[in-house]
């Protein structure tokens, strides 16, 4: 008998590419939310795949689940250097300087 794929890994490897590219592209916010539930998701496959070996392959799984929690790392250091920024006032100062840099880019 050919073992199946487990129900959620497509969905696991497409939450882990997508928070990925959110982290960087939001600030950590989007990056957070798909990581936390592409994590959910892999927990509950993990354990389907607990309960039933025989029947399930658990192919690439451990891998996007990885994916997920390198993506939760580096969203939570975007996240924490947001509240940073905000609550020290600095946050302002950033962006002028970010400014800065995109006119010079432009103009370039």
């Amino acid at each position: 008998m050919e073992k199946q794929k487990l129900p959620n890994q497509t969905a696991i490897m497409i939450l882990g590419i997508t928070s990925f590219i959110g982290c960087c592209c939001t600030n950590g916010v989007l990056g957070l939310i798909l990581a936390g539930i592409g994590l959910h998701l892999a927990k509950k496959d993990e354990k389907m795949y607990a309960e039933n070996p025989d029947i399930y392959n658990l192919g690439s799984l451990k891998t996007w689940k990885t994916i997920n929690i390198i993506s939760l790392v580096i969203s939570a250091i975007f996240v924490l250097y947001l509240i940073y920024l905000l609550a020290s006032g600095k946050f302002s100062e950033s962006m002028e300087q970010y400014e800065e840099l995109m006119n010079q880019l432009q103009n370039q």
